[in-house]
């Protein structure tokens, strides 16, 4: 075993080892371990460990960056959030599941082999769904039980998909699969059942119904992770399934429609944690439609768009998780003029909203560029004009919800709490940080 797999096999493990804190402050161990397995995935770059039990490229390091560093994020804001919060668990079970959902998601990114990325879906469904139903209210029953059932449903597809592909390959290694460049109706269908399977939990129309009343019901760091981490890691299963034989039209088009479904969702929601879920539907098929397309335009925009849309979408529910903790109030209507009262909360709003629809200079407007960018270079006309009009629909009906949250009428709510807006301003700026980043990045190479 070389260095490279020594390191991937501690960074899945430390999270799990810091559930033997359980009686201990389990909550510091948990930060503790996401802290470690942050340096460990920069060590990772360097010492990177080869095709075999592992399949770790860039773009799976990427991942990996995403999801520790919205669960070490969520770490930090669940203390003061739960303090205010009632909860049907105990905080320790809540750390433990966190630390457990976590794994299942490193497990997932890392390992070079369908079946096991399959196994290790499964185990985000079980150890989520707990999570999910953590304020045992009845809606919160409801969100789940729906959650569970439609999921469950879609990744027994998924199974059907991995049993094709071992037919016709003889091999589930994902390295080998994808340089196989093995093309048959066999590997078609299974690519194009996966699309149902894996999409049912990206978010993919019209087997999404589980989304919203999953991300509006969730305690907000939940739904931070379930937004930001939980529905890319979905993402990038589903695109190592398409990279063995890339069915583009089949994929660009679902991820069409689901755009375009999610813009028309979004404009009549009544809840903004509800219509930031939608918001998250919109932003996972962009990064569909991204990968579908493929190519240095496709694939680099697709990836810039989901890192800049896990920290904006996560700063969007740490704002939603204030502003519920603060005012009490979970509809759009029932929220007005907070800019003056709440005032990092309101700031920390309007960035992630404005994250999340892709307004410039953040990283998800570059991401969205490059999108389109993708295809007019693959002369997808149709599809450039009806997602151009999809994405403005949606930016203008979220960004005119949040302003009337923030200047219409006026408030008298406070913030009691410094480190719950702290944090949620901290994750919106991130993605200014990327954009620019890559502004110069570009200025440099070109």
């Amino acid at each position: 075993m070389n260095l490279g797999e020594s390191i991937v096999i501690v960074m899945v493990i430390i999270p799990a080892v810091s559930i033997l804190f359980y009686k201990l402050r389990i909550q510091y161990a948990s930060v503790a371990a996401g802290i470690i397995d942050l340096i460990l995935t920069m060590l990772l770059y360097f010492y990177r460990p080869p095709f075999g039990i592992f399949f770790i490229d860039n773009i799976t390091i990427i991942f990996i960056l995403m999801v520790l560093s919205i669960y070490v994020l969520s770490l930090v804001y669940s203390p003061a959030y739960l303090k205010g919060t009632k909860m049907g668990i105990r905080n320790n079970n809540y750390y433990m599941l966190m630390d457990l959902f976590t794994v299942s998601m490193l497990f997932t990114l890392v390992i070079n082999n369908y079946g096991l990325m399959w196994v290790g879906i499964e185990a985000t469904t079980i150890s989520s769904a707990l999570l999910l139903i953590a304020k045992k209210t009845d809606t919160s029953l409801e969100a789940t039980w729906r959650y569970i059932i439609i999921v469950s449903a879609g990744v027994a597809f998924a199974f059907f998909s991995v049993i094709l592909i071992y037919y016709s390959l003889g091999t589930l290694q994902v390295s080998t699969a994808i340089i196989s460049h093995v093309h048959s109706k066999m590997i078609i269908v299974a690519v194009a059942i996966a699309l149902i399977g894996f999409g049912t939990k990206v978010g993919v129309f019209p087997v999404h119904t589980w989304l919203p009343d999953a991300h509006s019901e969730a305690p907000s760091p939940v739904s931070a992770m379930f937004s930001g981490v939980l529905l890319p890691t979905a993402l990038y299963v589903l695109y190592r399934v398409y990279q063995i034989d890339p069915i583009r039209d089949l994929y660009v088009w679902f991820a069409v429609v689901s755009i375009v479904a999610a813009s028309i969702f979004l404009g009549y929601q009544t809840r903004y944690k509800r219509m930031f879920a939608y918001s998250t539907m919109e932003n996972m098929n962009l990064a569909l439609l991204g990968f579908a397309i493929g190519g240095t335009f496709g694939v680099v925009g697709a990836v810039l768009l989901l890192i800049s849309h896990s920290f904006g979408k996560a700063g969007a529910f740490y704002s939603s998780g204030n502003i519920l903790r603060f005012t009490g109030k979970s509809k759009i209507l029932d929220v007005g003029g907070i800019y003056r009262s709440m005032p990092v909360t309101s700031s920390s709003l309007l960035l992630s909203s404005l994250a999340v629809t892709g307004a410039p200079p953040f990283g998800t407007f570059f991401g969205e560029f490059l999108i389109f960018a993708g295809l007019l270079q693959e002369h997808q006309y149709a599809a450039f004009i009806i997602v151009a009009i999809a994405v403005a629909a949606a930016f203008i009906s979220m960004n005119y919800n949040v302003s009337s949250m923030l200047f219409h009428g006026s408030s008298d709510y406070k913030e009691e709490n410094k480190l719950m807006p702290a944090i949620s301003l901290f994750s919106s700026i991130v993605p200014i940080v990327i954009g620019i980043v890559y502004m110069v990045m570009y200025s440099a190479v070109v």
